[in-house]
């Protein structure tokens, strides 16, 4: 347990806390949290322990991180169908690494509690009016008027039922036979035949199907093998909006620590990451996994600090160090992290996320992220890690199972003028399906690269 640790602990004043919204009235936020703080949990602290063990196993190069979702979930778009529709996207990807790297794949959504989002400023002017920033649909709305941007900790009581209802339905699918891998044909969603990735896809599905004939004619009951009809789904989000976290947070029972039972993990991001932050503070007497984003402005003397705050103890699995420096800057801004944690030998996993560094505004006037730019990122990162001969352990995407039309260019070849086709998203643009089931085939290819070479080094 962290000394001096309790889950209120990050409301001392030599914290500073950023990117919070900011509640009118105190007592309808402390009846909130209160609220919440007698809900049930939403995971369990063994459920949290089983995904340490898992990425523990990312860390020593055993495995690969796919962690994925909605850059921010919203009332609005709440559907089974949604939810469904990721998720059969998540297995996809899975499924394709699985084939061609012969290593477990750790799936992970940005699901069931993605809510918040961090502002650069409280406020935003229209006009000549100046209402509240939107936060993200657990503290205000996305209209803008004074009824929908009022912060409202009312919110997070609803955002709480509906996280439950997505991990009820994430748990169904996972376990009720929808991730069986007799079922693998049917992952493909309709929408992306289009694309050939697709072909590609079915081609792999084919020769899972048949390794599943050759299995049973051995005399195997498939029926009887849980591993090949069940997934394991975990769950994760930034962990921003404190006071609900603070709520969720639970003392497990049967070790004694500290849970934060919104999610499997927890993230920090870019812009709370930083000595004496009430974020960090928070984070480091939870006992989840714990994510760390790192741009550009990272030093490695203050990762290596913040490591030292929220992992003294050097536990395999409980950081995930999720880089996100923009196609270009990957090749010069992550050496040095990835040197210094060599040279202190703290066991973490490297995932990258190719989003965040590469928005750029269109021609059109929407905000995008080119295709062509993503994978650039993605595969600087894999030869960052080539050449150090480290473990490039995940890949961290904004990406929905809907048709979306948000990022241009892949193999669906989106256009500028074909962004307001279908773009929908509450917040950054999203991979649709095709693009992220492209995506996955770029990686296996990487992944494979890196494992040819270990070999060869091996020999």
């Amino acid at each position: 347990m962290a000394d001096n640790w309790t889950p209120d602990s990050w409301k001392q004043d030599r914290f500073t806390a950023k990117h919070l919204p900011k509640y009118e009235d105190a007592d309808a936020l402390a009846e909130a949290v209160g609220t919440l703080a007698g809900f049930p949990p939403l995971v369990f602290a063994g459920e949290a322990r089983n995904l340490k063990a898992d990425l523990a196993q990312v860390a020593a190069g055993e495995a690969f991180l796919v962690q994925g979702g909605d850059c921010a979930e919203s009332f609005a778009e709440f559907t089974p169908n949604n939810i469904r529709d990721t998720f059969r996207v998540i297995l996809q990807m899975a499924a394709v690494l699985t084939f061609a790297s012969k290593m477990p794949v750790v799936k992970v959504g940005r699901m069931a509690g993605q809510f918040a989002k961090p502002r650069s400023s409280d406020y935003e002017t229209q006009g000549d009016i100046t209402l509240p920033s939107y936060f993200g649909d657990n503290v205000n709305g996305i209209d803008f008027s004074p009824e929908s941007r009022r912060n409202d900790p009312q919110r997070m009581v609803r955002a709480y039922s509906q996280a439950a209802a997505t991990l009820n339905l994430l748990r169904a699918f996972a376990g009720g036979g929808y991730a069986n891998l007799r079922e693998v044909h049917r992952w493909t969603l309709d929408f992306m035949d289009r694309s050939p990735w697709a072909g590609q896809f079915k081609q792999i599905a084919d020769r899972i199907g048949e390794a599943l004939d050759f299995i049973e004619a051995c005399g195997i009951d498939i029926e009887e093998q849980q591993s090949l009809k069940t997934a394991t789904f975990y769950t994760s989000h930034e962990a921003l909006l404190l006071p609900y976290e603070q709520a969720m947070t639970r003392q497990d029972s049967l070790t004694g620590d500290w849970y934060d039972t919104s999610a499997h993990m927890l993230w920090i991001g870019d812009r709370t990451r930083f000595m004496d932050s009430a974020h960090v503070e928070f984070l480091r007497g939870v006992n989840n996994p714990i994510g760390v984003k790192c741009g550009p402005s990272l030093e490695p003397d203050a990762l290596l600090q913040m490591l030292n705050v929220l992992n003294p103890a050097r536990e395999p699995g409980r950081i995930t160090l999720i880089s996100r420096f923009g196609a270009g800057k990957v090749e010069d801004g992550l050496p040095p992290l990835v040197r210094a944690i060599q040279r202190e030998g703290h066991p973490v996993v490297w995932s990258c996320d190719p989003m965040h560094g590469n928005v750029v505004k269109s021609e059109s006037g929407f905000k995008t992220r080119p295709f062509d730019r993503i994978l650039s990122e993605v595969r600087g990162f894999f030869a960052v890690h080539r050449a150090e001969g480290t473990h490039a352990g995940g890949i961290h995407v904004e990406m929905t199972g809907q048709d979306v039309t948000e990022c241009t260019g892949g193999a669906v070849a989106i256009t500028d003028a074909g962004l307001a086709d279908r773009y929908h998203t509450h917040c950054d643009p999203r991979l649709n399906a095709a693009q992220a089931l492209e995506l996955s085939f770029m990686l296996a290819e990487m992944i494979n690269l890196e494992l040819g070479e270990a070999r060869e080094a091996a020999e």
